[in-house]
């Protein structure tokens, strides 16, 4: 099944702002990962002096269905965040060849921010704007058993 969820970015509070969404919603975090943690990858510039501790990623699930996400900005390849525009679209798929379609479909006249690729976590993903502004964060996760 083919889930959609916001994946939002934030300045330097997306783990205060986290910790207040599960006061009000309840439940565990799924995942919690560190720019700290993250191996160097080439081709990409070191994590600038403490900006470690900030976070690369973090999940909470509010519903069976429904998965609220989120990062800092800062690390690789992230610029500066924009409020009103902090916020991604998030595609989790059952096939890696869905997430090549829906990624080579959607980002047609847009900017590919990052490629189609398996990632560090274990994940297929790839990242663009599509041709209207919009953010879209695209995933396979093998290991999801879908």
């Amino acid at each position: 099944m083919t889930t959609v969820n916001v994946y939002l970015t934030f300045e330097d509070n997306c783990e205060e702002a986290f910790n207040f969404y599960k006061s009000v919603f309840g439940g565990e975090f799924a995942s919690i990962n560190r720019f700290k943690d993250m191996p160097p990858l080439a081709g990409i510039e070191a994590i600038p002096e403490g900006q470690g501790n900030r976070l690369m990623h973090i999940s909470l699930p509010i519903s069976k269905e429904t998965t609220l996400m989120g990062s800092d900005t800062g690390g690789a390849g992230v610029g500066k965040t924009i409020f009103g525009n902090n916020f991604s679209l998030s595609i989790n798929v059952d096939a890696k060849e869905e997430a090549d379609r829906l990624y080579n479909e959607l980002s047609a006249g847009g900017i590919q921010t990052m490629p189609m690729e398996d990632t560090f976590w274990g994940s297929y993903f790839g990242m663009f704007t599509d041709k209207f502004g919009i953010n879209w964060l695209i995933s396979f996760d093998p290991k999801a058993g879908r």
